[in-house]
């Protein structure tokens, strides 16, 4: 058995989390779970965000599933998702973004996979006060992590039989910083002749994913802009509720849901697991189970496409545990 750090998150993450549960086990995969209270919740009521106990569960195991989590705006503690990725050196953050039957978008034939720098860029957070009226944020951008976000784009387009990685950049204004972003994409794509390679400048890269999809393939791109541009895939495959999300580093590996924790809806029994359970199929192909994980996305899809039972974000009057229930019985079929 493999066993996986399970952080319940806040929100809905902890009735979430429990139907995921239970799609992998009814799945047979070989994955137990150690799980923790993490999150705001956790925070107010002990003084940490993340337990030790948690971090000596990762620790152990290496891999992460984790469910939504609060982080208070402007003030408070700092973001879960900063901390882990920080702290174990998560560089690549990939968002595969796919329609799936019968769920209603702007586009049917959206296939794209987001790779964004996970280390660096504004993500850093770090500010300095000069004065009253005036605040500095400082953009890092270094040539060894964009290589290796770069690399792992292009690996994964050789893996997966993908045609085309494409760059997105503010290099025309930010000609240091994206620039050498820019030109590292530029040098290592010569490594891989049989895979096309070009370059958007961010703001046309947003017109040209609302306009027409289908261009991108793979895309790689600096921290910011691979977090406003994956919430916008996401908008073009029917909403957060179905992007999954993988953080990949050298000997840890985190995935997760990327949208809130919902607390408006959190234990009514009424959220969508979809996400979490494609992350869950990412992290089971991750640690080898690639028949499970395939398993379990053929039986997503299968009750997508009957359209009988859906949950309310999507039209229907579905309960989070009847969806994971139908999932289940579809399995094995």
């Amino acid at each position: 058995m493999k066993k996986v750090t399970l952080f319940k998150g806040d929100g809905i993450g902890p009735e979430i989390c429990a139907q995921v549960k239970r799609v992998i086990e009814a799945s047979q995969a070989a994955v137990e779970f150690e799980e923790f209270n993490v999150g705001e919740a956790e925070y107010y009521a002990h003084g940490a965000l993340i337990p030790q106990a948690a971090f000596d569960s990762i620790e152990r195991n290496k891999v992460i599933l984790k469910a939504p989590i609060t982080t208070p705006v402007g003030k408070g503690f700092r973001s879960c998702n900063v901390q882990l990725r920080e702290r174990y050196d998560l560089y690549a953050n990939i968002r595969p973004a796919k329609n799936l039957p019968n769920v209603k978008s702007p586009f049917d034939h959206v296939d794209m996979v987001i790779f964004r720098e996970n280390t660096e860029d504004l993500y850093v957070g770090k500010e300095e006060k000069i004065d009253e009226n005036t605040v500095y944020a400082t953009k890092i951008i270094t040539r060894r992590c964009s290589e290796r976000i770069i690399r792992a784009a292009f690996d994964y387009a050789l893996e997966h039989k993908r045609k085309k990685v494409s760059c997105i950049h503010k290099a025309n204004i930010l000609k240091m910083s994206d620039g050498l972003f820019l030109s590292v994409f530029h040098e290592i794509s010569k490594e891989y002749p049989s895979i096309e390679a070009d370059a958007y400048i961010v703001d046309n890269a947003c017109m040209q994913m609302v306009m027409h999809p289908e261009k991108f393939d793979v895309m790689v791109m600096p921290n910011l802009y691979g977090d406003i541009l994956s919430d916008l895939a996401s908008g073009l495959i029917g909403g957060l509720g179905f992007l999954p999300s993988a953080n990949i580093g050298k000997d840890v590996a985190m995935f997760e849901a990327v949208h809130g924790s919902a607390p408006d809806i959190a234990g009514q029994n009424k959220a969508n697991p979809t996400a979490l359970l494609l992350s869950a199929c990412m992290m089971l192909e991750y640690l080898g189970e690639e028949e499970k994980a395939q398993m379990i996305r053929n039986a997503i899809n299968q009750v997508l496409e009957e359209g009988k039972i859906r949950t309310q974000d999507c039209g229907g009057h579905a309960s989070t545990s009847e969806f994971t229930e139908a999932i289940i019985e579809k399995l094995y079929i």
